[in-house]
């Protein structure tokens, strides 16, 4: 089904920023290089377990040059509880090691220079981009994917579709603010089972139309019950019940 035009898109969206007037990203981090060291760490876990294991992370390795310097061994320890450990350590020491060869230690300003990075991938680089590089960017991850598809303001399960669809209905400078938006609505209300009762724009939600038209729909009778109604139970024969045998 086709998402709504790019007017009521912006108004939908405009609509759920009022429930979440400080929505940003929940990730916890002082400069470009650890936002995108936590982002990496994300994949698979929680921003609340990221945030629980960054502090260690970063008081050993600060910077890309003191990480590009590691073994992903002495890594794996430090990023256990965020799960699949042993692969994001080595994506981390992969991409420090890029950025020192490649952008002399610095993270780059630029969806093509970050996606070339080991581990990369567009959803990371948009937050890195939108939250710690002033560059418009519209990260889509699970939760933008299931909340845009079910309001109706993106009509695909493919995220980079769904990164156009969003973007083509909005100014730039909105991009960012939108899915963290998204994202928090996602993680609240929204959820795979939704809580449609506290969503701020559940009138304007296809998923909620749906719902809502399932459960008023009336029961219809079966062919019996109504011949038995019309003819107001004469001539209907019950079957009689029988006890049951003892054993």
């Amino acid at each position: 089904m086709a998402p709504y035009s790019r007017e009521k898109t912006a108004a939908v969206l405009a609509q759920l920023s009022t429930q979440y007037p400080d929505a940003d990203t929940e990730l916890k981090y002082r400069n470009a290089f650890e936002l995108l060291v936590a982002t990496v760490l994300s994949a698979q876990s929680t921003d609340q377990r990221v945030n629980m294991v960054t502090p260690a992370l970063f008081a050993q390795y600060p910077d890309a040059r003191a990480l590009a310097a590691a073994e992903p061994a002495a890594i794996e320890p430090l990023v256990l509880q965020t799960g699949f450990f042993r692969q994001k350590a080595r994506a981390l020491v992969g991409m420090s090691r890029a950025l020192v060869e490649r952008f002399d230690g610095e993270v780059p300003a630029s969806m093509d220079a970050l996606v070339s990075l080991p581990g990369v991938g567009r959803k990371t680089a948009n937050v890195v981009l939108g939250h710690a590089l002033g560059v418009p960017g519209l990260p889509v991850d699970r939760h933008v994917l299931r909340v845009a598809n079910r309001i109706g303001i993106a009509g695909s399960d493919d995220p980079d579709k769904v990164e156009q669809q969003l973007c083509a209905a909005l100014d730039p400078a909105q991009w960012t603010r939108a899915s963290d938006t998204l994202i928090l609505h996602g993680r609240r209300i929204c959820r795979p089972q939704p809580l449609c009762d506290r969503c701020a724009v559940r009138d304007h939600c296809r998923y909620y139309r749906q719902v809502r038209r399932s459960t008023a729909a009336p029961v219809r009778p079966s062919r019996r019950t109504a011949r038995a109604a019309s003819a107001g139970g004469r001539g209907v024969r019950l079957k009689p019940v029988r006890p049951a045998k003892r054993r």
